[in-house]
């Protein structure tokens, strides 16, 4: 069998964590890492593979996993996809994900490659579970509950902030979908933690929820990267009421990013080319193993 030569493209907790379930995977290959430095910069666990600063020096690369902020991605996703190499992003700004795929998809067609888009937890695998509960009750109200747990998205967002030298922003569920977000943030010195608070609040990764900024001495005495969901849906199948569906999970949420976007990789091999959200994906793509195997165990 020929396995599928993925690369990681950046190396915080998002690539650390994708290594690992590529590593896993018995059907893919790591043949390199992107990092700007373009070397390892005595990570240990690189040591077996190829650092680079570009793609095209690790030779054929199937997929690309992009690790990177999510306000990156486009620009990086564009990048690759012009070579040819098809991409996965954990992109997670919810209300510009259809806006990215009207930008990626004709670059992606254009050079017979596919961009899955937005494949972490949420949006991601939790877009599949929404999308089966309305299956199920078409007629009613879905609910998403984020936390308690620290938000990834946020917290890179947060510590972009000017001034801020780190940063940490805690979802808490309030309940019916709404959050409270709690950001802690480690100020450099001789910043204005008035204007700090004020330019984290206008950003649109908090504007729309209630936010509280809270200056501590150290980010990283109070940092977890645990999380989770809550999704409900009350409503109505066919013509019967009272129908309530859920579904949780407590998770590392860099480890289950990380594993989400392996499985979008190997879908993304099996699509012909485009820019795909995962709920457009046969959830049997996703998966490792032969479909006759796989239809014989799960159905």
């Amino acid at each position: 069998m020929n396995k599928i030569k993925v690369a990681i493209v950046g190396y915080g907790n998002i690539g650390r964590f994708s290594l690992e379930a590529v590593e896993a995977a018995g059907d893919m290959e790591c043949v390199g890492v992107v990092r700007r430095s373009g070397s390892a910069d005595g990570i240990p666990e690189l040591a077996p593979y190829k650092v680079v600063a570009d793609v095209r020096d690790l030779g054929k690369v199937d997929v690309a996993i992009l690790s990177v902020p999510s306000r990156k991605v486009g620009e990086t996703a564009a990048k690759y996809l012009r070579m040819g190499i098809s991409t996965v992003d954990s992109f997670d700004i919810h209300t510009d994900i259809c806006a990215l795929r009207a930008e990626l998809a004709p670059l992606a067609e254009a050079s017979g490659a596919v961009s899955v888009i937005s494949a972490g937890w949420d949006p991601g695998s939790d877009s599949v579970v929404r999308a089966l509960m309305q299956g199920l009750a078409p007629k009613g109200i879905s609910y998403t509950n984020f936390g308690p747990g620290r938000s990834m998205g946020h917290s890179v967002a947060a510590k972009a902030v000017s001034g801020v030298k780190d940063a940490l922003s805690v979802t808490i569920p309030v309940g019916t979908g709404l959050h409270r977000r709690m950001v802690y943030v480690e100020l450099e010195p001789g910043a204005d933690a008035a204007a700090v608070e004020a330019a984290i609040k206008a950003d649109p990764y908090f504007s729309h929820d209630e936010t509280h900024v809270i200056p501590v001495e150290s980010v990283d005495a109070l940092n977890d990267m645990g999380h989770g969901v809550n999704l409900v849906r009350k409503g109505v199948s066919g013509q019967s009421h009272n129908q309530l569906l859920e579904f949780n999970m407590k998770i590392n949420n860099p480890a289950l990013t990380g594993q989400v976007l392996v499985m979008a990789a190997r879908a993304a091999v099996r699509q012909r080319p485009g820019c795909y959200t995962m709920i457009e994906i046969p959830v049997i793509d996703y998966l490792e193993g032969e479909r006759e195997t796989l239809i014989s165990k799960l159905v």
